[in-house]
């Protein structure tokens, strides 16, 4: 990786939740590498974190981070204490179940929907109003595959029901805060592997994809990179999936 000249984001701060692998270290490496600071938060993986940040500096990037487990309401007020004021948040971060509605239980429903939804709608309402402040700032949320409007599902409605209110907080972002130069977006990834995806799921991912091969993180994240580089998208619910029909 190597630092442009010229760099979009000099100057600005970045946080990305989830930046220690999968989608969300791609977009790390390359808000890094169009001149952000990067805030990297990461699970439980000291060497991911690590990774992740020599990474980034090895190229004459800046980086920092820190662990934190999202496990209880808590953890949005911990990370907003471990971050500093930031110009783009990037939430690349929520945990996947599967269950028929009628296995669904309270505590599958209160997991989900805080983890999904919740978490990052405190995390969103925090950071905007430094956004606002300073008359800029770039937000982007990662829903789920095939979240990008309503749809039934037989096996993720927990899950799908938080992802795709996704799209609520992000069209209240925009109304809230467009006319101060403040875009928040939310992508939908198709069928991506990456090293979370288990040998059974890659096999999956391939026989659904349209193009026979899965989504690389990589290729979601330079659509997240455009996304968040135009400031008039705002408010939007991007599918990133080559035209997937499950």
């Amino acid at each position: 990786m190597e630092m442009r000249q010229a760099a979009a984001f000099s100057g600005k701060k970045a946080l990305v939740v989830g930046g220690t692998g999968g989608i969300g270290r791609e977009v790390a490496l390359l808000l890094a590498e169009n001149g952000a600071a990067l805030t990297i938060h990461g699970g439980s993986s000291t060497e991911k974190l690590k990774a992740a940040i020599k990474a980034i500096t090895d190229s004459g990037g800046k980086a920092a981070g820190f662990l934190l487990p999202i496990d209880n309401p808590s953890a949005a007020k911990e990370i907003i204490a471990l971050s500093p004021p930031v110009d783009i948040l990037v939430c690349a971060w929520g945990p996947f179940r599967q269950a028929s509605l009628d296995a669904l239980d309270i505590e599958t429903w209160q997991d989900m929907t805080f983890s999904n939804l919740a978490f990052p709608g405190i995390l969103v309402s925090h950071f905007i109003k430094g956004m606002m402040d300073r008359n800029w700032g770039r937000i982007l949320l990662f829903g789920g595959t095939n979240t990008d409007t309503i749809r039934g599902f037989t096996t993720t409605t927990a899950y799908s029901a938080a992802k795709t209110a996704l799209g609520v907080i992000a069209k209240s972002a925009a109304k809230t805060a467009g006319s101060r130069s403040v875009t928040c977006n939310v992508v939908c990834p198709g069928l991506t592997d990456t090293e979370y995806t288990s040998l059974e799921l890659r096999r999956y991912n391939r026989l659904k994809s349209p193009s026979g091969q899965a989504l690389s993180a990589k290729q979601v994240a330079l659509a997240a990179l455009a996304i968040i580089s135009n400031p008039a998208i705002n408010g939007a619910i991007v599918p990133v999936d080559e035209g997937l029909s499950l």
